[in-house]
């Protein structure tokens, strides 16, 4: 299929390469090659592209990014940097790459500041956020943006019409001493991931943003971050435990609603057929995005299964690229109609 757009697509600043390459020793197998691969803006991700049928990538600052950088003068520093930076790269091939806004977490205020100033100047698509932000002294604090307190930034999204992509980060600090260090495979992909990033989203529901902010758009990762799989069960607990002890008051609709009316889901890293099958029935096409997760993930794992996947005509192409169209209002880039 030609034309797939990828919005969970990530780059590094090369000033911090040798911060890139410690990462990448973490996971990576070929750290060389990551680190050219995340640094570069230009001809390595563009020969992917046109040789597996991505015609458009949004591009994201990689986790855990801004969120990782507890004292707030230095993470909105460079959440500027960021910015500016990747915006002269997109303009460079406007039909091949977007981006999202790179935030500091630390005051909503200055979140809806910066990402109007992204989206009003440089044009950029929304925002990607490595879920809780670091924050206190010893950066052992966690800022989550599920309480009224986050209304403005929430409402400065809904404003601009753009949608927030709510992505992991590793856990840090005590937190990651209290429960990984001695389970360390299981941090990233494996469970730590969806376990951080499913709690923010699920707060996000049970703590009135959607009800407060009906038009709110969240985007989430790697088939919903384990969600869809605990949708019955899910729905089951609030509708006839939870909402009779209260929960009603700040989670007006069902969990599936929400699902319909305010959260997607992306493929990005879980290319699966059995798994976005189910994902397919539980959330609905109309609410899955293509997406590769690269460079952690490659085009020709992601692109090969997506474009082989056994899939109707209809649904490969909402998922591929025409959801993303309506939800960004994307006009023409390379194959947008192929």
């Amino acid at each position: 299929m030609l034309g797939k757009i990828a919005l969970e697509e990530a780059f590094a600043l090369p000033r911090f390469q040798e911060k890139t390459r410690w990462w990448a020793g973490l996971f990576a197998t070929d750290v060389d090659k990551h680190v050219a691969e995340i640094t570069d803006v230009d001809s390595i991700r563009l020969n992917y592209a046109e040789k597996h049928g991505v015609g458009l990538q949004i591009l994201s600052y990689t986790a855990p990014g801004v969120q990782d950088i507890w004292d707030p003068k230095d993470a909105q520093a460079l959440a500027v940097e960021i910015n500016d930076y990747i915006a002269e790269r997109v303009q460079a091939h406007p039909d091949r790459f977007a981006a999202f806004a790179t935030l500091s977490m630390h005051d909503p205020n200055e979140a809806a500041q910066e990402l109007r100033r992204c989206v009003t100047k440089y044009g950029f698509l929304g925002a990607l956020v490595n879920d809780t932000q670091r924050a206190g002294v010893d950066g052992d604090d966690m800022i989550f943006y599920d309480n009224e307190k986050w209304d403005v930034f929430w409402q400065t999204c809904t404003e601009l019409d753009v949608p927030l992509y709510l992505h992991p980060r590793n856990p840090t600090g005590t937190i990651y001493e209290k429960l990984w260090a001695d389970r360390k495979w299981l941090v990233g992909p494996p469970l730590s991931f969806a376990q951080g990033v499913s709690l923010h989203a699920l707060g996000m529901v049970t703590n009135g943003v959607f009800d407060r902010n009906p038009k709110l758009q969240i985007i989430l990762g790697h088939l919903g971050e384990h969600i869809p799989f605990d949708m019955w069960r899910i729905n089951h607990w609030f509708e006839d435990r939870k909402k009779l002890l209260g929960l009603q008051e700040t989670c007006k609709k069902t969990i599936r609603e929400y699902f319909a009316q305010n959260l997607w889901i992306t493929t990005s890293g879980h290319f699966s057929t059995p798994t976005l099958h189910f994902c397919m029935t539980e959330v609905g096409a109309d609410r899955i995005l293509f997406s590769i997760d690269y460079p952690f993930e490659n085009f020709s794992d992601a692109c090969d299964w997506f474009d082989s996947a056994e899939l109707s005509d209809i649904d490969r192409l909402k998922i591929g690229r025409e959801n993303a169209k309506k939800l960004f209002k994307l006009g023409a880039y390379k194959d947008s109609n192929a």
